[in-house]
């Protein structure tokens, strides 16, 4: 599917502003998560590197149910980036 651009000049896209905001706070909060689980891994604390795990496991299904969403949205509508 070709961009588009609407009357203000501004890129077309087929997600949502909610799901583009899931995905990118997603990514940024997934590298503080795995520092966090480096962290606990040279400092040799169990439960913090346990706790990274879980918190990147969620980050992570949020990302794909962000994903998902956006792949799902109809191919004909389409809302301004940004």
């Amino acid at each position: 599917m070709p961009e588009t651009t609407s009357a203000s000049g501004k890129p077309m896209v087929r997600g949502t502003p909610r799901d583009v905001a899931h995905i990118r706070f997603g990514s940024f909060a997934l590298v503080a998560v795995i520092a966090l689980g480096v962290l606990g891994v040279v400092a040799g604390i169990p439960w913090l590197t346990i706790v990274a795990g879980v918190l990147a496991v969620v980050v992570i299904g949020d990302i794909v149910l962000a994903m998902r969403r956006q792949s799902r949205t109809p191919s004909g509508s389409t809302t301004e980036a940004g």
